[in-house]
């Protein structure tokens, strides 16, 4: 059994309490509410709802490019400098770039892994000995599901996808796309394969948020990607109206997969509460990909975050809910529990 102490951010409003979580077997057998002379903050681990890792490989290679020449299938510089890759080297960068995230406080990423099963594969790989769950959207083929956790598509403008759809309702597995990326044209495309998550939305109009709203459809945002790649601002406050948003962080090559760098551009940013970011963050993505965690009540997944409230630049917090969302970084994390 183990305890941690401090200021815990409960229950799905993340109310800061003071008290202890009591963790035993990997589950949550309690918060006690107690007085505690430890300034820690305790929040869920985090979930990354969008990233694209495999090209860890070309870190900033792209900044300066457009959509098109950075990311677009099949030619673009992501997808040549995958093709030219090896793959120990492809695998190593994607390790690290889950150990990365794993240090810094994220229990899950919700993977689009391009080149089909060998591509699914290789993240396979990437994960083990890792504590993180890459949670892979395999692309390509249908046979991909025989690795990968979901089906990911490029996008309606891109390909045909309705066997692919059909193959991941036949598995019994979510099937995600892109959509409203670099304009609106792909959205009810997108909408009309029915599927279990839309990523991006940066150009959804009225029309499409009835839609999206109709048929329950959660959407992952990625604020700072769409932002190094000049397509726009997701219409976030009406996407919260609309339905259940998460917050990625999308191609390693364009930014960090930092959800703390996240959080704070997005509460600064747009019109959304810091308690809307947190839960983009941690629940919204856990309930898309279905992990049992993202919340601190007990019964559920021993996955927290604990940051150091006495580290220089968390000293003084008046409200830690802000803090974790608009001022705490990495090097504030004192202690992960997956």
């Amino acid at each position: 059994m183990e305890q941690y102490e401090g200021t815990v951010l409960f229950g799905e409003s993340f109310d800061p309490i003071q008290g202890r979580v009591i963790v035993e077997d990997g589950r949550i057998e309690a918060i006690d509410r107690t007085e505690t002379s430890s300034s820690d903050i305790i929040l869920p681990a985090l979930v990354n709802a969008h990233t694209h890792i495999g090209d860890s490989i070309a870190k900033e290679a792209a900044v300066g490019l457009s959509l098109a020449e950075a990311v677009a299938p099949p030619d673009s510089l992501k997808h040549r400098r995958l093709r030219a890759a090896d793959r120990e080297e492809l695998v190593t960068a994607m390790h690290r770039s889950l150990r990365f995230m794993e240090q810094t406080g994220t229990v899950a990423c919700l993977d689009f892994r391009e080149f089909g099963v060998e591509g699914a594969r290789a993240l396979r790989e990437a994960g083990q000995d890792l504590d993180i769950e890459p949670f892979i959207f395999g692309s390509d083929e249908s046979a991909v599901l025989t690795v990968a956790d979901g089906f990911g598509a490029s996008g309606a403008n891109d390909d045909e996808f309705t066997s692919q759809r059909a193959a991941a309702r036949e598995a019994g597995v979510p099937f995600a796309i892109h959509a409203g990326e670099p304009d609106a044209t792909d959205i009810h495309p997108a909408i009309d394969l029915e599927p279990d998550l839309l990523i991006h939305m940066v150009h959804a109009e009225q029309d499409h948020l009835d839609r999206v709203a109709d048929r329950s459809i959660p959407v992952a945002v990625c604020p700072r990607a769409n932002t190094v790649l000049d397509v726009g601002k997701a219409p976030l406050r009406e996407l919260l109206d609309h339905t259940t948003v998460a917050l990625g962080t999308d191609n390693v090559m364009l930014n960090s997969p930092s959800m703390f760098r996240e959080m704070a551009y997005t509460a600064k940013q747009f019109d959304v509460t810091a308690r809307e970011v947190l839960r983009m963050a941690t629940t919204a993505g856990a309930e898309i990909a279905g992990l049992d965690c993202g919340v601190i009540e007990p019964g559920r997944r021993g996955a927290l975050t604990i940051l150091d409230g006495e580290s220089d630049n968390l000293v003084g917090t008046v409200d830690p809910v802000l803090a974790v969302v608009r001022r705490a970084t990495e090097q504030d994390v004192k202690e992960v529990v997956l």
